[in-house]
């Protein structure tokens, strides 16, 4: 079973065979809802994908994140391996069938049933892995890997590329430089050029692994749920590109949260960095945190520099 938001499907499927049932879910607060003791949670997605007969998945917004499952399932599974994948009708594309046709022979749809609708895909082909895929940027000096389910993938995207023109306004600080939500870890490389001890962090099992990899072992890279897990006034400086979407569902609530939360992990005096979309509600909650400059804007992004109390 692949992304189990809520730990029912998983569930479900462990009362209805006597098979084993293994659980993978890229985002950690999703995998903390695997509960049922006869479900076996496999943080890393190869793994979880060794020897299955029957693939399971919530179909993912991301085609390449669908690609890496299914070529992943194709290459590790059993010889019958087939895969299963539902997903809410308005949100599945044509796409979709043929990311599936890739990795297996027969692709088919089922009828819709309550606006939602299965995949099914069958008879796997002898494929190759292509993921994590890497990219090199002449301009950063920098190669960037990437699995399939992380944002941007292999690019820079124009949020982080305007963050980046703004790293040099951060302060020297010999603290903890941390950056929340890293993604490929592009952000935390480079600020491991110039800060000597730089935490990355991500609650999706992709972005960690593609970070460890574009870091190359410079960063401290962690699967934690947002700054859960740093101690109370202990970080000099949070750096964050956060996202908006949950899925396919606008949700601004986990980086309102994370501001109000930068707020307990901060050191007096500590700097926020953020970039967001103009249209997005962070200005009041930044501004109750702090004294919060815009320190660059497009026609879509700000990004800006919050000083904490």
């Amino acid at each position: 079973m692949l992304d189990d938001a809520h730990g029912g499907l998983a569930a479900a499927l462990a009362d209805r065979t006597t098979s084993a049932v293994v659980a993978h879910s890229d985002s950690l607060v999703s995998e903390r809802r695997l509960t049922d003791p006869a479900v076996e949670v496999v943080p890393d997605l190869a793994s979880a994908l060794v020897g299955a007969q029957l693939v399971v998945l919530r179909l993912p917004k991301s085609l390449d994140a669908l690609d890496e499952m299914a070529r992943t399932a194709a290459q590790l599974g059993a010889e019958d391996v087939r895969l299963v994948a539902g997903g809410r009708t308005k949100h599945m594309t044509p796409s979709m069938n043929a990311v599936l046709a890739a990795s297996f022979e027969k692709v088919r749809a089922s009828l819709g049933r309550q606006k939602s609708r299965v995949l099914h895909a069958g008879v796997a082909k002898k494929v190759k892995q292509e993921w994590p895929r890497q990219r090199h940027h002449d301009d950063l000096g920098l190669t960037v890997h990437a699995h399939g389910a992380v944002f941007a993938g292999t690019r820079v995207d124009a949020g982080t590329a305007l963050l980046i023109s703004q790293l040099h306004q951060l302060t020297d600080t010999d603290g903890t430089v941390v950056d929340l939500g890293c993604g490929t870890g592009i952000l935390a490389a480079l600020l491991a050029r110039r800060f000597a001890h730089v935490t990355a962090i991500d609650v999706s099992a992709a972005a960690v692994a593609s970070a460890r990899l574009t870091t190359a072992g410079r960063v401290d890279v962690r699967r934690v749920d947002g700054l859960s897990e740093c101690a109370d006034a202990s970080i000099a400086t949070v750096v964050s590109n956060p996202p908006f979407h949950v899925g396919t569902t606008k949700d601004s609530t986990p980086t309102l949260d994370m501001i109000h939360d930068a707020g307990r992990v901060l050191l007096s005096g500590g700097e926020l960095l953020m970039v967001f979309n103009a249209h997005l509600p962070y200005l009041p909650r930044l501004k109750h945190l702090g004294p919060t400059d815009i320190l660059a804007r497009d026609k879509d992004y700000l990004v800006t520099r919050t000083i904490h109390d």
